[in-house]
């Protein structure tokens, strides 16, 4: 069994919405093989409360503007941490970074497929990291 067109769609939109909020490190793995409750995961972080925040809305919007999607559940809203939306066929979880490198959600679906995504989603792959070693960096004063 594989991932829906419909849910192929949703991830795509969700992906494209969350890399148009500077998302990092966006990624879908399809989990229809695996668990019946959904067919597909989306992950993706952001340095910032805040940030997680306006992610999680304009994936809300854009899905509901362009596809008519509502999500039956929203979880995680009042802390900005980590925030999951489901979408029965979808699940969408954005994560603040420091969530996103504790919890390790890659680890747990690593051997579930790979879905292709949008090249905005595809080019924040990294940004995370990137973004983590500049912070790093200020704190310590070395601009360099």
């Amino acid at each position: 069994m594989t991932a829906t067109d419909r849910s192929i769609e949703l991830i795509n939109v969700a992906a494209q919405a969350a890399a148009d909020k500077l998302a990092h490190d966006i990624i879908a793995y399809d989990v229809s093989d695996v668990l019946s409750i959904t067919d597909a995961f989306l992950l993706a972080s952001a340095p910032n409360d805040r940030q997680v925040k306006s992610i999680v809305d304009e994936i809300e919007e854009r899905l509901q503007k362009e596809l008519g999607a509502k999500p039956v559940r929203r979880e995680g809203e009042r802390d900005g941490r980590w925030v999951l939306l489901d979408y029965v066929d979808i699940v969408v979880h954005v994560q603040h970074s420091e969530e996103r490198v504790f919890y390790a959600l890659e680890r747990l679906w690593k051997d579930c497929p790979e879905m292709e995504l949008p090249k905005d989603a595809v080019a924040t792959r990294g940004k995370g990291a990137e973004y983590a070693a500049a912070r790093a960096a200020e704190a310590d004063g070395d601009l360099s």
